[in-house]
């Protein structure tokens, strides 16, 4: 049985790309998650519970299958001992019998891995806090510090070092706000 397992992410919050790319490889059962969370993984936990001899499990990308490096270890153990291949697509590695690939290979597709998984953690902190309304990014300066600061430059009886002191607005600052 070749079974494809899939959960929504930033870039396809739906899953379709990921269907899409395990219909193509002629997958019977697809395992779907309803979220992205790698908290309460149930369908992937059902997957490998009854993924068994002969079977193959195909993924589109490791980044949907794993959450970290050693999760995806963990799990490709758990595979193996139960006899089950593991296929995924986009970074073309498969543990079927005969599939061989430098060690050079798997090592490129693992530091990509932990890539990815660092950059879907920050896309959704960043979302997250966009529906909260945070601003992110470094915090802009209070509006009465850079107005005190352009006054006290314009007075031209303090130093760009006063002005730092008294204002916390550093030079680099100021002169930025002065040219606009």
């Amino acid at each position: 049985m070749i079974i494809g397992y899939y959960r929504p992410s930033n870039d396809d919050p739906e899953g379709r790309i990921q269907e899409k790319k395990l219909l193509e490889k002629k997958c019977t059962v697809l395992y779907k998650e309803e979220h992205s969370s790698p908290k309460r993984r149930v369908n992937l936990e059902a997957l490998v519970a009854e993924a068994g001899q002969g079977d193959t499990v195909v993924v589109a990308s490791l980044i949907d299958f794993a959450d970290s490096t050693r999760q995806l270890l963990e799990l490709l153990n758990e595979l193996e001992t139960k006899g089950t291949q593991f296929i995924s697509i986009s970074e073309g590695l498969s543990t079927s019998p005969g599939e061989t690939y430098r060690f050079q290979e798997v090592l490129e597709h693992l530091i990509s891995f932990q890539s990815d998984v660092i950059s879907e953690r920050t896309k959704k902190g960043l979302g997250e806090a966009k529906e909260k309304g945070v601003s992110t990014g470094r915090p802009r300066k209070p509006d009465e510090n850079v107005k005190k600061a352009i006054a006290m430059y314009e007075s031209k009886t303090y130093s760009l070092a006063e002005i730092k002191e008294k204002t916390g607005i550093s030079k680099s600052t100021l002169y930025r706000y002065l040219e606009r």
